[in-house]
C-alpha cells in the first residue's frame, strides 16, 4: 500500500489482521545525502511533550523501559524500529518517527526517502518522500503513530521543521545535552607529572605521556580509564616474567591524568572473568603479585572467552557520565569473533572506546578487522599488534595507544553519545 501526505489511515487498515498492528517494524531511509542522517522516535504524552526523555528512542538509547520501541533495522532500510504497542503504557499517546540532518546540507537536497511498516521481512506499507517536498528544513517528522477512539492511527505528515535534531527534542519539551556543560574538560588540570609525585618510579612515565597528551590534544580531557587482562594458559610466561606488571606500571599514568580519582580499573579473564581492586599509586607497584592473593590465585590460565569480559565492562561503564577508555590486551587465540562482533557493535552507542592491544600473540580474529566493522553508529574500536611490550618504546607506545581515542571522541559528541 502506498501512502501519500497527510493521509490518516487507522493502523489495522495497513495489516492483514489486528494482530499485526500489535507487533510490527517500522524501517525509514534516506537515500543520497552526503551528510550525516539521525533517526529518532518520540513518545509523547497527551500534551504532545517528550514528558519522559527515556521515551526517545534513537542510537543513543536503543530502547524504551518497557521494551514497546526498540531499534531493529529492516534489512535495506538505514535505520528502524521494532514496535509493540500493547507494551506502551497509558501516558503514551503518541509515537513520532523523525529524521535530521546532521551537517550543512537541508532536507531538500536529499533524493529520495521513506517510512515503511513491515511484517517480518514483507513490506505492508510505504510512505515516499523526496527533497522537492521540503524546503531549507534541517529536520521532519516523517510520520506519527496517535491513540484515537481507543485505536491506533497512522499519519503521514511529512512536515519539514526548522533546526536539526536539538531543535526537535526542545520542540517536544525534552532537555538537550548540550545546553549542559560537557564533561569532556574541567578547569586546568594539575600537570602529571606533580600528580605522580608519590610514585617517582613513574616520573619518566609520565613525561612520555604528557607529550603524547599534548600531541593529541587530550590534557585538559577528563575520562575514566579500564584495563583488562587476558590471563589464558597462553599469557602465563607473561605474567612470571613481569610483562604484565609492566602493563600497569605504562598505564597508570594516563589514568592518573584522565581520571580525577587517579584509578585504573582492571578486570582479568580466561575462561571467567575477575573484577580485581583498581591500580592506584599507592598499590601499583607489585599490584600482580599482590592483588586479590596474586595472579597465580586468580583461577585463571585456562582458555579465553572475551564475550563474557566484554559484557561485564559494558554494564560497568554504559551509564558513565565520562568517556571511558578500555584497554584490552590479549595474546590472541581469539575465537568467539561473532559474539564479540555483536558485543562491540551493539555497544558503539555507548560512551566507551575500546583499544584493543595483541601482546606476544597471534590468531587475533576479528578483533584485526574492528576498523573496518560495519553496522556501527560510530567506529568505537581499535586494535595494533607488538610481538613483545618491549620491541616500542613508551613514547611510542602511549602515541598508539591515544591515537584513535580523540577521533572517537569528536565522532561521539558529535552522535550526541558525550
Amino acid at each position: 500500500m502506498n501512502l501519500f501526505k497527510g493521509q490518516r489511515i487507522a493502523l489495522a487498515t495497513l495489516f492483514e489482521n489486528n494482530a499485526q498492528a500489535d507487533h510490527f517494524q517500522v524501517g525509514l531511509s534516506v537515500s543520497g545525502n552526503k551528510e550525516t542522517v539521525d533517526f529518532a522516535c518520540f513518545g509523547l504524552d497527551s500534551q504532545q511533550k517528550l514528558s519522559d526523555d527515556a521515551y526517545m528512542t534513537f542510537f543513543n538509547q536503543p530502547k524504551t523501559p518497557c521494551g514497546a520501541v526498540e531499534l531493529a533495522v529492516p534489512q535495506g532500510d538505514t535505520t528502524g524500529f521494532f514496535c509493540q504497542l500493547a507494551k506502551l503504557p497509558a501516558k503514551i499517546d503518541k509515537l513520532v518517527f523523525t529524521a535530521a540532518i546532521d551537517g550543512s546540507t537541508t532536507m531538500r537536497d536529499i533524493p529520495s526517502g521513506y517510512l515503511r511498516f513491515l511484517i517480518g521481512n514483507q513490506e505492508m506499507a510505504r510512505f515516499a518522500f523526496s527533497g522537492s517536498d521540503f524546503q531549507d528544513e534541517k529536520a521532519v517528522m516523517l510520520g506519527e503513530l496517535y491513540r484515537k477512539d481507543g485505536t491506533w492511527r497512522f499519519c503521514a505528515n511529512g512536515q519539514g521543521f526548522n533546526g536539526g535534531m536539538a531543535a526537535l527534542v526542545k520542540h517536544f519539551g525534552g532537555e538537550v545535552a548540550e545546553d549542559t556543560p560537557a564533561p569532556l574538560a574541567s578547569s586546568p588540570k594539575l600537570s602529571l607529572e606533580k600528580k605522580l609525585a608519590s610514585a617517582p618510579k613513574l616520573i619518566d612515565l609520565a613525561k612520555k605521556a604528557t607529550v603524547s597528551l599534548e600531541k593529541y590534544q587530550l590534557k585538559e580531557t577528563v575520562a575514566r580509564v579500564g584495563l583488562v587482562l587476558d590471563a589464558s594458559g597462553s599469557m602465563m610466561n607473561q605474567y612470571r616474567t613481569g610483562k604484565v606488571q609492566e602493563v600497569i606500571n605504562r598505564l597508570l599514568p594516563l589514568a592518573v591524568h584522565f581520571d580525577d580519582d587517579g584509578e585504573l580499573d582492571v578486570w582479568a579473564f580466561s575462561s571467567n572473568l575477575l573484577a580485581l581492586p583498581s591500580a592506584t599509586l599507592t598499590n601499583y607497584a607489585d599490584f600482580i603479585n599482590t592483588a586479590k592473593g596474586g595472579w597465580r590465585d586468580w583461577g585463571m590460565m585456562s582458555i579465553n572467552n572475551e564475550p563474557k569480559v566484554i559484557k561485564a565492562v559494558i554494564e560497568h561503564y554504559q551509564k558513565s557520565q565520562f568517556p571511558v577508555l578500555v584497554i584490552f590486551i590479549s595474546d590472541g587465540g581469539v575465537s568467539r569473533n561473532k559474539e564479540i562482533k555483536d558485543l562491540l557493535t551493539g555497544a558503539a552507542c555507548l560512551p566507551i572506546f575500546w583499544q584493543f592491544v595483541g601482546i606476544g600473540g597471534r590468531n587475533y580474529g576479528v578483533l584485526e578487522q574492528l576498523d573496518t566493522m560495519a553496522g556501527r553508529v560510530v567506529d568505537n574500536c581499535g586494535f595494533f599488534a607488538l610481538d613483545d611490550l618491549n620491541s616500542i618504546s613508551e613514547q611510542e607506545l602511549y602515541d598508539r595507544l591515544l591515537n584513535e581515542f580523540p577521533l572517537w571522541l569528536k565522532a561521539a559528541k558529535n552522535k550526541h553519545i558525550l
